[in-house]
């Protein structure tokens, strides 16, 4: 009689696996975890990786990390200088029209004293920057405008620059407004141009390199505004020059000096606070030109 072995005693069974399911969608099974968190993600929560797969709240924690370039003096980088052209742009569409219209458009932009202070034709402040008075006049410009506008949209960004450019031609409008005999008629982007011609400047300091050529330009360029009318007779708006000039080399310094911490508040309170003075200067002046005229 042959003995038996004891049989071995049975095993528990194993409890199946749970299937994980998407922490986001819990009817969804999957077995695709985040490759940060680890937690199920589905398909349509996954999101590409370097590697593998992230789900959304950890592709979002990521990208608060990355901080946004800047240009030089803030504002976002610029790769194509787009308000530099529409300027250029803008004063090739008024002159154009000239060949068209004749001068009836020109008429109604140029700067004149008179309509700005009795008939509230404020805006020919501005508009006189983008009127020429012929394709001499405004290669000039234009080409001064192609040259150097890039390189300061570049440096502030698309909004701090135009500003600058404005303001520089208002600047010009304004001192014009105060000194030039009240029946002069202006016109041309001059006055922003030599507000441009300070902000490199401004700028060529601030970043430490060779301002020497554009201090020569800023010389030269003055001296032909005060000598060639006496020499030629030429008319040149001195005070156009001057003013664009005296404009865009302060507001620049303001600019490029204002503190990095909250610096595009600081650098909108200059920029506000450089047009409030200009629009005050007109206003004072307005009761002097109406009693002029009247």
């Amino acid at each position: 009689m042959t003995s038996q072995p004891p049989s071995p005693p049975p095993q528990p069974e194993q409890p199946a696996e749970a299937v994980p399911t998407c922490y986001r969608h819990p009817d969804r099974e999957t077995w695709v975890r985040c490759q940060r968190c680890e937690r199920p993600i589905c398909p349509d929560c996954m999101r590409d990786a370097a590697v593998g797969f992230q789900c959304p709240e950890c592709v979002a924690e990521g990208n608060k990390g990355i901080r946004q370039a800047k240009s030089t003096f803030g504002g976002n980088v610029v790769r194509t200088p787009i308000v530099t052209y529409v300027i250029l742009a803008l004063n090739v569409l008024v002159i154009g029209s000239q060949f068209v219209l004749g001068d009836r458009l020109l008429s109604e932009l140029v700067m004149y004293a008179p309509a700005v202070a009795e008939g509230d034709q404020y805006y020919r402040l501005i508009t006189a920057a983008f009127s020429h008075q012929d394709l001499v006049h405004i290669l000039f410009n234009g080409w001064a405008i192609f040259v150097i506008g890039p390189y300061l949209e570049r440096a502030f960004g698309h909004w701090r620059y135009l500003a600058l450019y404005l303001l520089s031609a208002l600047g010009g409008s304004v001192l014009g407004f105060w000194l030039d005999p009240v029946n002069t008629v202006t016109l041309g982007a001059s006055g922003a141009v030599f507000g441009m011609f300070g902000a490199v400047f401004v700028v060529g300091r601030k970043l430490n390199l060779d301002v020497r050529g554009i201090a020569v330009i800023i010389a030269l360029n003055l001296a032909i505004t005060f000598v060639l009318p006496i020499i030629s007779g030429i008319g040149i708006s001195w005070t156009g020059h001057v003013g664009g000039l005296i404009t865009g080399t302060l507001l620049c310094l303001a600019l490029v000096h204002a503190p990095k911490t909250n610096r595009a508040l600081w650098q909108g309170l200059a920029i506000a606070g450089a047009l409030a003075v200009l629009v005050a200067l007109v206003l004072v002046r307005v009761p002097a030109i109406v009693s002029f005229v009247g």
